[in-house]
């Protein structure tokens, strides 16, 4: 038997180069959207996950077939549609998806780099443009919101986007001798729109021992910038927010499609909190009267999906005797509302909204709870019945 072959040391040295230099150690893809569109592996788990896969029913309306869109954009092997760019368009970044992913893709990072280079491909409408310019700039927001208000009647429906806003309520003053103090985040057209619920989380914070104040400077969140691919605006409401909340208390997001911008644009300097997850977390302090009604229930996607205070919100209304709860999930659970969608897109965003309100119309519920801004209007405009932050509910049933 031939006797094995014995390779010295500096010969073996010299096979292993020569196999590395043919065969290269994988290296991920160095444009950071195709990296991400990479950790895909098609499997169409998300499919049925995905509202607007389930309203058309055509592969370019999945994560999975937007995500090859984007990939195959990036490395320019096809080029750019209108129909494509629709279909991105269409996206309501619900998230639902990452969810249901086996992979953990990163869909809502792909998406927001996705839509940064379609906005280099092409500008945006002029109502997204105004939109995005408005929300920037909440002095102006708000004066434009008290002028809306006061003119509302006089208005022809078709130049009413919006519910009324409400009357403003005042923040309770700090009790002084509270255990500790948080921040409210108001963001941007939800200053014109929940002042009610600022309140409401006040009182109930003070309920727990807790002192809320309303820091000024503060502005938009910039969700809305970056969903539409304006980087730069986003980031800068980003420095905008960390200046006004740089004294550090504790900050309470009442919008759940604000969270994660939030937190973000404070990395870490100052924690940050879902208001509902903060009270249920203190709700051993609370007492609630019984409340014979049945109340429905609407978990936006951003709440289930990213915040993941959906489990907070029911335990809290389990807590108010005889209360009947009924959660709307008719169709996809997807209003459709999606930011600036249900104003850009109105017919699309009525058809995701539909089978909810149905749902709502036949479950004899006298009032909607969601805790979300955009889906709370969005609902206003579509129905009679009240429509509230679970914050505003739970307040009005203390004891």
């Amino acid at each position: 038997m031939q006797a094995p072959q014995v390779i010295p040391r500096a010969t073996k040295g010299a096979v292993i180069a020569s196999r590395e230099m043919r065969e290269p150690a994988y290296r991920p893809a160095p444009d950071p959207l195709v990296a991400l569109a990479d950790q895909c592996v098609q499997c169409g788990l998300c499919l049925p996950a995905c509202p607007t896969y389930l309203l058309e029913r055509e592969e370019a309306e999945s994560p999975r077939g937007r995500i090859a869109l984007a990939r195959a954009w990036a490395l320019e092997t096809i080029p750019a549609t209108v129909a494509g760019e629709a279909h991105f368009d269409h996206c309501l970044a619900c998230r639902r998806c990452e969810v249901v992913c086996p992979a953990n893709v990163q869909y809502g990072a792909l998406l927001v780099q996705a839509r940064a280079r379609q906005r280099e491909r092409r500008r945006p409408g002029g109502r997204q443009r105004l939109l995005e310019w408005l929300a920037a700039r909440p002095g102006m927001l708000a004066v434009l919101l008290s002028a809306y208000r006061h003119g509302w009647r006089l208005l022809p429906a078709r130049w009413r986007p919006l519910p009324r806003p409400p009357a403003a309520v005042p923040l309770p003053a700090p009790a002084g001798s509270a255990e500790a103090t948080v921040a409210i985040f108001g963001g941007c057209v939800a200053r014109g729109y929940e002042s009610g619920a600022r309140a409401a989380l006040a009182r109930l914070a003070a309920a727990c021992g807790v002192d809320a104040r309303f820091p000024a400077g503060q502005g938009c969140c910039g969700t809305l910038h970056a969903h539409a691919g304006d980087d730069a605006t986003a980031a800068a409401l980003a420095a905008r927010n960390r200046a006004a909340f740089a004294a550090g208390d504790r900050v309470l997001t009442l919008a759940s499609g604000c969270h994660e911008a939030v937190a973000e644009a404070l990395d870490g300097s100052t924690e940050v909190e879902d208001a509902l997850a903060f009270i249920a977390a203190r709700a051993e302090r609370l007492r609630f009267r019984a409340t014979r009604e049945r109340i429905a229930l609407h978990l936006p996607c951003t709440q289930r999906n990213v915040v993941r205070s959906d489990a907070a919100t029911r335990a809290l209304l389990a807590r108010i005797p005889g209360l009947d709860v009924v959660v709307l999930d008719a169709g996809s659970g997807c209003c459709g509302a999606a930011g600036t969608q249900m104003v850009t897109g109105p017919e699309r965003a009525a058809q995701h909204r539909q089978p909810l309100l149905d749902q709502l119309a036949a479950c004899g519920a006298t009032r909607l709870l969601s805790a979300n801004i955009g889906c709370r209007l969005h609902f206003a405009n579509g129905t009679g019945v009240p429509v509230q932050h679970p914050l505003e509910f739970l307040a009005q049933c203390l004891a």
